[in-house]
């Protein structure tokens, strides 16, 4: 390696994306004294594991684990979340329903005036909604299914809990999908046999020695690798300062492909190959009819190991139904690639081995599920899946996917569901002829339009009427789009719950507010490195919880008590004796692989670690021996045409990848001479989605006039009038927003970025309202994917700004509520 650490660090500040680590937490090395006062305990997160001193009662002071050699600066971030303003301090239940309940004024939900109550009363209240629903309507009435990212550790994971009290209650309403890869794991499987997502990609080792070309596609993995499933360890950050030097020693090629200049181009020094928005697979296309045409596709590979080549080549070459043949010339049109730069593309990824890492943002569009297939196909073409630096992945920016995995086992979880079917009170699981099981992004469109008959994944789901919704440690009114029609449907619930530490808007939208605690006020357990098993690691309790906060197993342990199934729920075990039960079952998973020591010392030595893993090619058994290793396919090839997706008959995902126009899209697209700019919400730089936002002063260090940013072009924003660090008013048809302006080279004409996990803070709680501190939701479309996948389309949005004049409206998304007497 011919770059230090030292260089890595130097080299991420130098860049225009903010840095990765913060300046307070570089010296690793250092350890407590032995006169600190106060207590060194160790805990993790999704940000990484870390060692706190607790003096007082209190955290003093955070510094990263030692194991971790690239900390994200997020972990300062975590003191503000342990002690944010606005915690949940008690029970809480909105005024008007207090008085009404189920029969409250529901347009007056979300004025966040809110009442006190006692726990018990707010458990009883919470039963007393279960009971109501499941005997006057039935199990189709109640959704008790939406999760999120939760908290880490294994014990109170918050969605098990919920949903294992609520199903020992009594059937509901379940979702099936992810806001974060919705499209793509639903059209993988179809494509190359599993979500690939979520999967183990080939090792980071085998890509450096290997790779001539690394194609990032809307991918920036020094942004996204901050964070992880679990604790996250930061490997990976160990390769990409290896790719650095490769770069810069011209050993490998990298270029990112993307409408903006990543934070990873920026850090790598790599080359940007720009594209219009939304326009991935025209240039995809163009690249495939240039390596049909110049014959530089593998014939060989796909003959061996792919399917339907021969069905989508006619498309290409404009033999197909449409009659259009998709030359670099029809895609320069669209997407804003030279004809020319198109084919040398295409010529460079043909004449070496080439590793194409896809990113997810790429697939939360309308036709999301497009770019992932067209991508595969693309790779198949080039004859390079199962190679060693070779192929495709669309998961490298995610949980240090790509580090070796060392092939320990992790421990367990709290279970998710009753241990019996017969532990439910209410047997009841009549739907009525509504669906059970919904796509996650649909449950607005259910509780609107109930009844209502839709397409999804080959299925036929009828929406619904859902009465009563429950959401433990999720924040739907950051995940979800187009916060108006939200409003709209809040309006028809009779009863919503929510149980959170801090004050989300979801909580802010509901009728019973309920206090968990965070991850750090209690004992847990967590895998360290999801993908690269590198450890054990115990999340010890820094303090005891705040306020009248509570874990969610003593939450939902009460909700079970309510019903007789205490002893059921718990299977008669506390917080310790159930850490204790993960961290032994671990033990004997290992046993014979993995020495580990017994619980004592494991507790007190903090963590245990497994050491590294040997290197993996993703696909290579299957390149060996594609019928021993069949993929998860229907024909167990590669499928470049799905014969059963095109038995479907929708005419918005058909047999092969296509080009199909957008809803709206800027550069030319539909709806751009009204709103020019497409606005992009990707993942946050220094957020996990609205984790970490009511972190007050790691939020200063980049809130703008208290607002979220908006990172624009510079042209643009002098044709508006508008100044670095200026206020803009941020609107479409949907929404509008207060967001403080960030002028960026990074971003070109017509591109503007508000970060998603902005908490949405509206003026008041009627519809159309501004946000008053910048949630791009406010603005985004609620139409789904496709009728395959019916995911989230977040990135299919465009809008226009404004300088903000006059006397700006005070933010209103922190603190907490309106107690009434």
């Amino acid at each position: 390696m011919s770059i230090s650490r030292r260089s890595f660090l130097k080299g991420i500040v130098a860049t225009s994306a903010a840095t990765l680590v913060g300046p307070g937490l570089l010296n690793v090395a250092k350890a407590a004294t032995a006169d600190s006062a106060g207590q060194w305990k160790v805990s993790g997160s999704h940000w990484g594991a870390f060692r706190a001193r607790v003096y007082a009662g209190k955290v003093q002071e955070i510094k990263p684990f030692e194991a971790d050699k690239y900390p994200t600066e997020m972990l300062n971030g975590i003191k503000g979340i342990i002690y944010s303003p606005s915690r949940i301090r008690y029970p809480m239940v909105r005024y008007d329903w207090y008085l009404k309940r189920h029969k409250s004024d529901t347009t007056l939900r979300g004025d966040n005036r809110f009442i006190r109550v006692t726990w018990d009363e707010a458990i009883d209240l919470f039963y007393q909604e279960l009971e109501r629903v499941q005997t006057q309507y039935g199990p189709w009435a109640l959704h008790a299914g939406q999760t999120g990212w939760r908290q880490t550790g294994q014990v109170h994971s918050c969605g098990n809990h919920m949903e294992r009290a609520i199903s020992m209650h009594g059937y509901s309403v379940k979702k099936v999908g992810d806001y974060s890869t919705g499209a793509g794991q639903t059209i993988m499987p179809y494509v190359l046999g599993t979500t690939e997502v979520y999967a183990q990609g080939t090792s980071w080792p085998l890509i450096l020695e290997n790779s001539k070309t690394i194609i990032l596609w809307a991918n920036d993995p020094v942004k996204n690798l901050q964070v992880g499933w679990n604790c996250e360890t930061h490997e990976s950050f160990a390769f990409l300062e290896q790719l650095k030097a490769k770069v810069a020693n011209k050993e490998i090629r990298v270029i990112s492909v993307d409408p903006v200049k990543t934070k990873t181009q920026n850090y790598l020094d790599c080359e940007h190959k720009y594209i219009n928005p939304q326009t991935d697979v025209p240039f995809m296309l163009a690249i495939a009819h240039t390596l049909y045409k110049e014959k530089l596709y593998d014939k060989k590979f796909l003959d061996t190991y792919a399917l339907g080549f021969e069905d989508f080549i006619p498309y290409v070459t404009g033999e197909g139904k449409d009659k259009v043949e998709k030359t670099p010339e029809w895609a320069e049109a669209i997407c804003g690639v030279k004809a020319d730069e198109i084919r040398d593309f295409a010529r460079l990824m043909a004449k070496h081995r080439t590793q194409m890492l896809f990113g997810w943002a790429i697939q939360r569009q309308q036709h999301g599920e497009q770019p992932y297939w067209m991508g595969a196909v693309v790779a198949a073409m080039l004859g390079q899946i199962g190679l060693p630096g070779g192929g495709i992945s669309y998961a490298h920016h995610y949980s240090s996917i790509g580090v070796p995995s060392t092939g320990a086992a992790g421990p367990g979880a709290f279970p998710r569901n009753p241990d019996k079917p017969d532990d439910r009170i209410h047997k009841n699981n009549d739907f009525k002829g509504y669906s059970s099981t919904i796509p996650v992004a649909r449950w607005v469109d259910a509780i609107i339009e109930p009844g209502k008959v839709i397409n999804a994944n080959g299925a036929k789901i009828t929406l619904p009427d859902i009465k009563m919704m429950v959401f433990s440690g999720c924040n739907p009114w950051h995940h979800h789009q187009d916060r108006n029609r939200m409003k709209q449907a809040f309006h028809k619930l009779e009863t919503v719950v929510a149980v959170d530490f801090t004050w989300t808007a979801t909580c802010r939208f509901s009728d019973i507010v309920l206090p968990a605690c965070t991850q750090w006020e209690r004992n847990d357990i967590d895998l360290y490195g999801s993908y690269s098993g590198r450890g054990i690691i115990a999340m010890q309790k820094l303090v005891d919880p705040l306020y009248q906060s509570k874990t969610d197993f003593e939450i939902f342990t009460m909700l079970a008590r309510r019903f007789g199934k205490e002893k059921e729920y718990t299977q008669g075990k506390g917080e310790m004796a159930w850490v204790k039960e993960l961290y032994d079952g671990c033990v004997a998973a290992n046993k014979g692989k993995f020495e580990m020591p017994d619980f004592a010392k494991f507790w007190q030595d903090g963590w245990v670690d497994f050491g590294t893993g040997p290197n993996w090619t993703r696909q290579a058994d299957f390149r060996k021996d594609p019928e021993i290793n069949a993929l998860g396919t229907p024909s167990g090839f590669i499928e470049i045409f799905s014969r059963k997706i095109d038995r479907y008959g929708y005419e918005d995902c058909q047999g092969h990848p296509m080009w199909f126009e957008k809803a709206e899209r800027s550069h030319g697209g539909p709806g751009s001479d009204k709103h020019p700019i497409w606005l992009q919400s990707c993942h946050p730089n220094k957020r996990l989605h609205s984790q970490m936002c009511d972190s007050e002063e790691f939020r200063a260090t980049y809130a703008v006039q208290g607002r979220e940013p908006i990172y624009i072009n510079a042209g643009d924003a002098k044709a508006r009038g508008i100044n670095d660090g200026d206020l803009v008013r941020v609107y479409n048809d949907r929404g509008q927003l207060l967001a403080g302006a960030v002028i960026s080279e990074n971003f070109p004409p017509g591109v503007a970025r508000i970060e998603e996990g902005a908490w949405y803070g509206p003026t008041d709680n009627t519809i159309g309202a501004i946000d008053t501190y910048g949630d791009p939701n406010t603005l985004t479309l609620d139409k789904g994917s496709s009728q395959l996948a019916q995911a989230t389309s977040a990135n299919t949005c465009i809008v226009n700004y404004e300088k903000f004049t006059g006397e700006a409206p005070a933010v209103t998304s922190f603190g907490g509520p309106k107690e009434m007497a």
